[in-house]
């Protein structure tokens, strides 16, 4: 998950210094997570789709691998060009991601365990967020920012071996709705995968999920993508911008600028794998809105720092607690929900509305950013936020009002 988002985390961490050294506008800076991430959008459903068919392993195997590569174009990239090429690469991995590691979690974890453990693998994201702004960001400042990507993309061409060697094999056939046949003095979440016999499809069994909850018609997938569209917009234009508004605007030294990418991703660590440890059933429904809500005074402290520049770093480290946070809760909710099979389909799909959102909201932050109005686009960021949480709120109030009427019916 670290590597999957990589190389934008880089260029946002590095874009002062990519600004002076390329030439790029704040604009054409804001292009490269359009790129990066409307390549993911458009990839992500076929991506859950081939996740399904050739397994978790394979697939992660892959991610790696892509990843190293475009992580190795941006460093050699001579200009803007071959910048926006291999960001495009960087879409693969980005699409792949999710559902990958989703499947990964639901073929090896307890179903007691899974809340944990999708926090912690979605933190992975933020872990990148803090390796582009703090450790490779200052390795920048004695190698180049050249020499920093090429050593990132080293490190995922070896973990590409490792998770190769590391990983337990993928199925040899694609994988279909089961019912786990127990035997006598075994449990279901213990019985291994080879008791397991396929389901007819008018009655397909209610999958193991976290802390059992069982899919309801009109699940959480489409209101999710919604819901991810306007939180991902706002959380790419932080990670865009952020260096780059501590840099032009509050004077920090490009060292210092990057850190306030490290801020953000060390405190979306801590944020996402609380969060995701609270989203039990019956909880995990409110809280995207709730987080969501939390953000909005995060970014207006983003608008503040504008006039009074230490509220940055609150401000960084808000948007990392709550903004960055709810989308480990997202795919929480996904595997809660997600039908025998389609795992890895639904979690693409809801990835495909993250990714529509880093598409589109750092180039609409960067025509406010070309014109030093940065006060202007934080407000812009807090209204995306607010959307999301009404967008969220709306749709665990009707699921509530659904499962109530389930429970009720005789």
């Amino acid at each position: 998950m670290a590597f999957s988002m990589l190389q934008l985390f880089l260029i946002g961490a590095l874009g002062p210094r990519l600004v002076d050294d390329l030439g790029l506008s704040p604009t054409l800076l804001g292009l490269t997570t359009t790129i990066g991430f409307g390549t993911a959008a458009v990839l992500s459903p076929a991506g859950g789709r081939i996740v399904d068919r050739i397994g978790p392993r394979r697939s992660l195997v892959a991610l790696l691998a892509v990843s190293a590569a475009a992580l190795a174009l941006i460093g050699a990239a001579p200009g803007a060009g071959m910048l926006l090429g291999a960001v495009a690469l960087g879409g693969i991995p980005q699409a792949l991601a999710n559902p990958a590691t989703n499947k990964a979690v639901l073929a090896a974890v307890a179903p007691a365990r899974r809340g944990a453990v999708t926090g912690m693998k979605q933190s992975g994201v933020q872990l990148g967020a803090f390796a582009a702004g703090l450790p490779l960001a200052a390795l920048a400042g004695g190698l180049g920012w050249r020499g920093a990507v090429w050593t990132a993309a080293g490190v995922a061409l070896l973990t590409a071996l490792w998770a190769s060697r590391a990983l337990p094999p993928d199925p040899t056939a694609p994988e279909s709705p089961v019912r786990e046949v127990v035997r006598p003095g075994t449990t279901a979440s213990a019985a291994p995968a080879a008791l397991t016999t396929p389901t007819a499809p008018t009655a397909p069994a209610a999958p193991a999920v976290p802390g059992g909850a069982v899919p309801v018609p009109g699940g959480p997938v489409v209101p999710l993508a919604v819901f991810s569209l306007f939180l991902g917009a706002g959380i790419a234009s932080v990670n865009t911008y952020l260096a780059l508004f501590g840099a032009q605007r509050l004077g920090l030294a490009p060292t210092a600028a990057g850190a306030l990418v490290a801020v953000l991703g060390a405190t979306g660590i801590v944020g996402r794998v609380g969060w995701a440890k609270a989203a039990r059933p019956g909880r995990a429904e409110w809280l995207p809105g709730w987080l969501a809500t939390g953000a909005v005074p995060a970014a207006l402290l983003l608008a503040a720092a504008v006039t009074a520049a230490p509220l940055v770093w609150a401000g960084a480290v808000a948007v990392g607690v709550f903004a960055v946070s709810a989308n480990a809760v997202t795919m929480v909710l996904v595997m809660q929900r997600a039908a025998p099979g389609r795992a890895g389909q639904d979690s693409a799909l809801v990835a495909a509305g993250f990714f529509a959102g880093f598409a589109w909201g750092p180039p609409l932050f960067g025509t406010l950013a070309q014109g030093d109005r940065y006060g202007t686009g934080w407000l812009l960021v807090a209204a995306e936020f607010a959307v999301a949480g009404a967008v969220a709120f709306h749709w665990a109030v009707r699921d509530r009002r659904t499962r109530q009427r389930r429970e009720s019916a005789p």
